[in-house]
């Protein structure tokens, strides 16, 4: 009962991460140390379900499904979604700076955990590493596209979000956001979740129905990379982690906003500064011009120690 209440918190973690923009529940996942059975549980929906569905009837599948750890990580995914929404968004848009502390403590530590779990470095090893770091950086530089409220392209967002989600450094949530669709799919979420209008609900399934079938796609292509390649899947993952953290650094000024269909304004677009740069910043939208040094060092401090508490409890929890 234990166990599934703790992973039940780990998709609780996953679940709140994916709806901020710059934060991936991959990330969430390998802290928590469930990255590998997750994808290997994704991977699972298929043929091999079908298969052991035939031979040994529904507890055959509910084994290959590894149907108790998904069933508690998903509840807690859901819980996760459902309090992101509504209170990160409320955090982010009241104490940018600390909450982007928090996360960027969060993510410096965990890059380095992922690496440390590499065999050895050599020079295949440093240039996946610095590729996966390039890929991610400027993915978190690029210029957001214009959105598309079509089904077909909602479809497609969702098929690459998930993928993101999978990955650890990448978001999926900025993933949306260079699409264009990130102010289009979260208020819908929000909205559908209040009042359940079938128009919004058809876009939530097929936004879903992106989501399962990237998801069995390219959780096929990571767990075969885990298999066969794992040291060189550790090096790009790590460089993932290390690339976003240009998206997470704390102080950014704002360049670009635009105001959603109820009047309310959001960032499109910004930039990371130095903190004595943003002191010196004008009027700067969100995030203002007051760097709190000393808050965020105690935030980034506080992204250190959950992420060493999450392993020893995750270690504790598991019986090493």
């Amino acid at each position: 009962m234990k166990a599934h209440i703790f992973n039940a918190l780990k998709g609780m973690g996953m679940g709140m991460a994916e709806v901020v923009p710059g934060v991936s529940g991959g990330t969430i996942a390998f802290i928590t140390g469930i990255y590998e059975r997750l994808i290997n549980v994704i991977k699972s929906i298929g043929p091999e379900l079908i298969q052991s569905l035939r031979k040994d009837s529904f507890r055959g599948a509910w084994k290959t499904l590894d149907g108790n750890f998904l069933i508690s990580l998903l509840t807690g995914m859901v819980i996760g979604i459902v309090v992101g929404v509504f209170l990160i968004t409320y955090l982010l848009a009241t104490f940018p700076l600390l909450v982007w502390s928090y996360f960027f403590g969060l993510i410096l530590v965990s890059a380095w955990l992922v690496g440390k779990q590499i065999s050895g470095w050599d020079g295949q090893i440093i240039f996946l590493f610095t590729l996966g770091a390039a890929i991610a950086y400027f993915i978190t530089v690029a210029v957001p596209a214009s959105g598309n409220p079509e089904l077909w392209y909602v479809f497609v967002c969702g098929s690459i979000a998930v993928s993101a989600l999978l990955l650890p450094g990448i978001s999926g949530s900025f993933i949306l956001l260079l699409l264009g669709m990130y102010t289009y799919i979260i208020p819908t979420v929000k909205s559908a979740l209040k009042t359940f209008q079938i128009d919004q609900l058809i876009i939530l399934m097929v936004f879903g129905s992106g989501m399962l079938v990237g998801m069995a796609l390219f959780s096929r292509v990571i767990s075969w990379t885990f298999k066969h390649y794992k040291d060189f899947t550790l090096a790009i993952l790590t460089g993932f982690l290390i690339g976003s953290l240009n998206k997470i650094w704390p102080w950014q000024e704002v360049i670009s906003t635009m105001e959603k269909d109820g009047g309310e304004k959001v960032v499109v677009f910004s930039k990371s500064v130095l903190p004595m740069t943003f002191s010196g910043l004008g009027d700067n939208f969100l995030y203002g011009n007051d760097p709190q040094i000393f808050g965020c060092i105690i935030m980034v401090i506080a992204g250190f120690l959950t992420v060493f508490l999450s392993e020893i409890l995750a270690k504790r929890f598991s019986g090493q």
